[in-house]
């Protein structure tokens, strides 16, 4: 095409002017800069978005229900009857207690949670970061403890610990906790609060602490098909349950997170957009003087017979080539950059000796999930935006008046 042509050939007289080359250089650099940080960005979020459900949402639970008074009883039965429920996948039942851990002297406050160990690995996956105990052995004198509690106390595999539970449901509100020795048989080691306040024990140890018998609890659990609908499938399944339950899902509890990251992502979007339409726009600035640099040239193409639709094109595709280059450069490194960003992360922590994420959120890595949707979004808005940043100066170029500019008029 003629108007490629003719842009090719500006871009190599370019040199004319170099202050001209400096504002079409700075904006392609813009737009390279933008491109590149808006994929990182979306690769980061995109990563810990999956690492939430993915390793979060696969270890709290999805739907609980739990006994504010009464303790629930026949829970086999209730079991059944949740797993014939809509949208649930599994069910099992649990007690969850405030718990206090002793070791030599020395006190760590902790949620215990008593489960059924056959059944427990249907609705979790904290078996994936237990070493070196399977789950499912569970023994009844056997305690499995997060590693940052292991670590404050100083315990050991294989150590003796006594755990001061509280009976919530107990008559006498003032009754004194339970004391009850248990030995460490795993470690929890998953990263984030879960390792400071969890410690699991068997469901069967809890009900004899707590004068129960065995098929009384105080909490039944469920796994869902589709855990971002899971406050609808909580509710709705709830109301199969004959007992007085507070309803609860992974929302009230880790929702605020999953709210952060969606928030996130929009002010990544918004802000890196505004960058790269800041970049865009100087590409306004430069092409309105190169318009006016090259004004004896489009009056002599004119002259020429050549139309004004040619030469809007023209101008059009040189500041939309600014835009396009910036862009590729971007994907390349921004792809790049995302596709190992968690080993660089790894790399500067281990240099610097400090891990941001350490003990803050459920990971202590930079995750990343490089989304095809994004780039392609990326890609589109850049050149939306450079069309729109390079149709002022393309209608100006067709308003230039030979008889003007080679008359000296």
């Amino acid at each position: 095409m003629l108007s490629l042509f003719l842009s090719k050939r500006l871009r190599e007289t370019k040199h004319q002017s170099g202050f001209i080359g400096f504002l079409s250089k700075a904006s392609t650099i813009g737009v390279f800069l933008g491109v590149t940080v808006l994929i990182v960005a979306l690769s980061v979020i995109n990563g810990f978005e999956q690492q939430l459900k993915e390793r979060l949402l696969s270890v709290v639970p999805h739907v609980s229900y739990q006994a504010p008074y009464d303790p629930i009883q026949d829970w086999p039965q209730k079991v059944n009857l949740l797993e014939n429920q809509l949208g649930v996948v599994s069910a099992t039942p649990e007690i969850n207690v405030t718990g206090m851990v002793q070791y030599k002297g020395k006190l760590k406050a902790t949620q215990l949670k008593a489960i059924e160990p056959s059944k427990h690995n249907q609705v979790s996956s904290i078996h994936r970061y237990i070493n070196p105990l399977k789950l499912e052995r569970l023994g009844e004198n056997e305690i499995v403890l997060g590693k940052g509690i292991a670590t404050q106390l100083g315990v050991s595999l294989g150590d003796k610990v006594t755990v001061l539970i509280a009976n919530q449901h107990a008559k006498n509100a003032l009754a004194a906790p339970k004391r009850v020795s248990f030995n460490v048989a795993g470690l929890i080691s998953m990263g984030g609060e879960v390792d400071k306040n969890l410690a699991i024990v068997s469901l069967a140890k809890v009900q004899q602490a707590l004068s129960l018998d065995s098929k009384t609890v105080t909490g039944l659990r469920l796994s869902v098909d589709d855990v971002f609908n899971a406050h609808q499938i909580a509710m709705s399944a709830g109301r199969a349950l004959p007992d007085l339950v507070y309803v609860q899902s992974w929302f009230r509890t880790q929702g605020s997170l999953y709210q952060d990251i969606q928030m996130v992502r929009t002010i990544v979007y918004l802000v890196v957009f505004l960058i790269i339409a800041v970049a865009s726009f100087n590409i306004i600035s430069s092409m309105v003087m190169e318009v006016k640099e090259k004004q004896a040239d489009i009056a002599i193409l004119k002259t020429m017979g050549t139309r004004d639709s040619t030469i809007f094109m023209t101008f059009a595709a040189q500041g939309l080539s600014y835009a396009l280059v910036g862009a590729f450069c971007g994907l390349v490194v921004g792809t790049l950059l995302a596709l190992n960003i968690s080993e660089l992360f790894m790399l500067w922590t281990s240099i610097d000796g400090n891990n941001p994420l350490q003990g803050v959120y459920f990971i202590e890595f930079l995750p990343s999930k490089l989304d095809f949707t994004d780039i392609v979004i990326v890609l589109l808005a850049t050149v939306f935006i450079s069309v729109i940043s390079s149709i002022y100066p393309a209608w100006q170029a067709t308003k230039v008046e030979p008889a003007r500019v080679l008359g000296g008029g």
